[in-house]
């Protein structure tokens, strides 16, 4: 099992990783240092109890449905609500109805997020920067107990200041969908330059860049925005520009879809999934909601291809946009 460090937002993300390779059809990104994570990543922010009750038993059985179609690769962290237990109650679940190979099929990326207060006492007293810290996992690396090490939330500059130290980072995990285009100001430039790529979240903004917001209006109340991810997305859709640019960019990502049988949630997500220096997206999941699994759905962004013609369409309606480089920052600065 490999246990993978992942210095983020409040602290330290660590990656256990079950990666034995098998065969279906979505696809696999190698990493610089051989770890395969796929294309499509299953998100579980959405057991946290933000998005609405969820029951842990019909969850862990929900996510068989997921392996078996090739979506083996989990995201979680330890603030995500039950979302790890969640999941150890599935490869336990796996184990003991298809044994220890199946259960070597999955990976899970986690994360540790203490509470900074503590923490931020005891590196003032000591002295130490979080580029001291990083160096200390390297060592851990050099001796083998580390594979990858990545990042997320990280910035352009606070990037670059790591690379600097001599740290090879693997991955940059940001915030990057149609309308928040803000890794590709300077953030891609630098990850091309170091072979470090890019896990994107927040690629359909928390489920309002889907054919379910097409000629709807714009939802304002609470009751409108029942999850923390469509309160959260909307207000990136508020700083990007008005409702009605919202809807011409939606119809425009339908007609697209229809063109090729799809829906706007799969050409939202392959205009990301086909950007440079993106391994994967994490894609949220309400595992057990009824009516909230989407793995078909998922699945057909495999097969889609954007003529030159539909992104030129597309990038003319995102140009009347706002850049939220320049109102917002770069990657992750909302948090700061």
């Amino acid at each position: 099992m490999w246990r993978h460090f992942v210095e983020g937002r409040g602290g330290v993300k660590i990656f256990f990783v079950r990666a034995q390779k098998i065969m279906a059809r979505v696809p696999w990104c190698r990493l610089k240092n051989g770890l395969e994570i796929r294309r499509i990543i299953n998100g579980m922010w959405q057991v946290s109890g933000n998005h609405g009750p969820i029951d842990s038993n019909k969850a862990s059985r929900a996510m068989f449905k997921y392996f078996d179609a090739g979506l083996t690769t989990f995201d979680m962290a330890d603030i995500y609500g039950p979302a790890e237990e969640i999941f150890g109650d599935f490869v336990e679940q796996l184990k003991a109805e298809r044994g220890e190979e199946s259960a070597g099929k999955v990976q899970a990326f986690t994360k540790w997020v203490p509470q900074p207060g503590p923490i931020t006492r005891e590196i003032t007293k000591g002295r130490v920067s979080y580029l001291d810290a990083l160096a200390y996992l390297k060592e851990l690396q050099t001796d083998g107990l580390i594979g990858e090490l990545s990042l997320t939330n990280f910035n352009t500059r606070h990037l670059l200041e790591i690379i600097k130290q001599g740290i090879t980072i693997s991955t940059n995990q940001v915030q990057y969908s149609i309308i928040d285009r803000r890794p590709e100001a300077k953030m891609i430039r630098l990850c091309r330059e170091h072979d470090i790529k890019l896990l994107a979240y927040g690629t359909l903004g928390g489920g309002l860049i889907s054919d379910r917001y097409l000629n709807k209006k714009e939802p304002v109340a609470r009751s409108e925005l029942q999850t923390a991810s469509l309160a959260k997305y909307k207000q990136m859709i508020d700083a990007w520009g008005s409702w009605e640019l919202f809807q011409e960019l939606l119809s425009n990502l339908s007609d697209i879809a229809q063109a090729h049988n799809s829906s706007i949630a799969n050409v939202a997500c392959h205009y990301i999934l086909d950007k440079p220096q993106v391994a994967g997206i994490i894609i949220g999941c309400r595992f057990g909601v009824p009516g909230a699994q989407h793995i078909d759905d998922n699945l057909k962004l495999l097969d889609l291809e954007l003529t030159a013609g539909e992104i030129q369409k597309l990038e003319q309606i995102l140009s009347k946009g706002n850049d939220l480089f320049e109102t917002t920052g770069d990657c992750g600065d909302e948090y700061r």
